[in-house]
């Protein structure tokens, strides 16, 4: 009996109008009570998930933009990574410079366990600047390693030496301006350095002569030769012949005069013929 009284009220008609603001008819729907409770609980349901999409949509384009900063810097870091590896094998050849370590033990660990990649980074980047120096440092001072005079320039015997001396042709008391090395006739004379030849042919008392730069404010001077085997403008490498003993102009016997110059003045020879 109840379930007859539902169904019948369920089965009601209920009367709905539409009134137009404009001269228009109103509009009239006749709709049972169960087909407008249906419609206000589809109503409800769309409302809900419209709202459910709209707020998975908008977690989406959020989580998209996290996802496309962390891709930008997860591939930073693999950048920098690349960027120390090469930086630190090119310098590894040189000294010991560690920075894998130093970059291992500077990664910090929050209580989420994720890494702090903006502290790895910085830490990379400071690593690369300082490897870039000490690689624009260990450059200059291989540059000036390879012009500096070293080692003995032919094979002999000192025979007289840099400073005040008393000429062994004139007699007269003057300055010596390198060494005279007593060595026989035809004796290879060998560049002492890496450099340029800036004069080679006759000077004089010096005879045959040869004068290479070397850069740096070094340059050597190789006097009284035989025989001249360079040429002006010509580049020679350290232990590269390039002039034969003899005694050519004023000269009392074969032998080679040496001379080094460090910025415009001559220096005693003697502190670099160890360092060969």
């Amino acid at each position: 009996m109840k379930l007859k009284r539902l169904k019948k009220r369920c089965m009601t008609s209920v009367t709905i109008l539409v009134v137009p603001h404009s001269k228009s008819q109103p509009l009239k729907l006749r709709l049972p009570v169960a087909g407008l409770v249906a419609c206000m609980a589809l109503a409800v349901v769309g409302a809900v998930y419209i709202t459910i999409a709209g707020v998975k949509t908008a977690e989406y384009y959020v989580m998209k933009t996290r996802l496309s900063y962390f891709t930008r810097e997860f591939n930073s870091l693999k950048q920098n990574i690349t960027s120390l590896k090469e930086t630190n094998n090119e310098l590894s050849r040189l000294v010991e410079l560690k920075s894998k370590n130093n970059i291992l033990k500077s990664a910090e660990f929050s209580d989420s366990g994720s890494i702090d990649i903006e502290a790895i980074k910085k830490e990379m980047m400071e690593t690369i600047e300082s490897v870039a120096e000490i690689k624009k440092y260990i450059t200059e001072q291989k540059n000036i390693y390879l012009a500096t005079p070293r080692g003995w320039p032919i094979q002999g015997q000192i025979s007289s030496g840099f400073g005040m001396r008393h000429h062994p042709v004139t007699g007269a008391k003057s300055h010596h301006s390198g060494l005279d090395i007593r060595a026989p006739r035809g004796t290879p004379v060998r560049a002492t350095a890496d450099g340029i030849v800036s004069y080679s042919g006759w000077s004089g008392g010096n005879g045959h002569i040869i004068v290479i730069e070397h850069g740096h404010g070094f340059s050597t001077a190789y006097a009284h030769n035989k025989e001249n085997l360079v040429n002006v403008g010509q580049k020679v490498k350290k232990g590269q012949d390039i002039a034969t003993s003899g005694s050519t102009g004023m000269s009392t016997g074969p032998h080679l005069h040496y001379e080094v110059w460090r910025n415009g003045k001559p220096i005693d020879p003697a502190q670099y013929l160890k360092d060969g």
